[in-house]
């Protein structure tokens, strides 16, 4: 919470309006043409007052603060706390030790470097996959060219063929 538990604006805004309210009463009647800037800014400003006043309250209402908050902040520090496990299970430790505490981190170390293997396994079968995919693409180009030097041979000899033919008749 912030000062005066967030009932700052409404504080400041009070208090220029009681100011406002005494210099109304002491310079309104000796000066008429401020009477009429005093008739218009007081209330105003008592209205703003109220609403700093009923919007905080609000805020608080709805994010549910209250004065015994401080309570609930002590309550939750003395929780014990609550850890939950790689495989979804459920700790509480109200105190830890420091020898748990390293064997836990030995544990997850060591969980950690299977993991780290596991990512490099898979790395290298992607690799290799990655190579495999490069030469059915090379095997696809030599049978495409291959192919394609068959069609050419083909039209060769069918060139040739008529040639000859035209020869014969000429």
């Amino acid at each position: 919470m912030g000062y005066l538990r967030n009932h700052l604006a409404t504080v400041v805004t009070g208090t220029f309006a009681t100011v406002l309210s005494l210099l109304w009463f002491i310079l309104g009647s000796a000066f008429p043409i401020l009477q009429f800037v005093f008739t218009m800014a007081v209330p105003i400003t008592w209205f703003l007052t109220a609403m700093c006043y009923l919007a905080q309250r609000s805020n608080d209402y709805m994010h549910k603060y209250d004065h015994g908050h401080d309570h609930d902040v002590k309550k939750k520090l003395n929780e014990p706390y609550q850890i939950v496990g790689v495989q979804g299970t459920t700790q509480t430790f109200a105190n830890i030790t420091d020898s748990e505490l390293s064997q836990t981190k030995n544990k997850l170390g060591n969980e950690v470097e299977e993991l780290r293997n596991t990512v490099k396994l898979k790395e290298s079968e992607i690799n290799q996959l990655k190579q495999k995919i490069e030469n059915l693409e090379t095997m696809v180009q030599i049978e495409t060219l291959k192919t394609e030097l068959a069609n050419i041979k083909a039209l060769a000899s069918k060139e040739k063929t008529k040639r000859k033919t035209k020869r014969k008749v000429n």
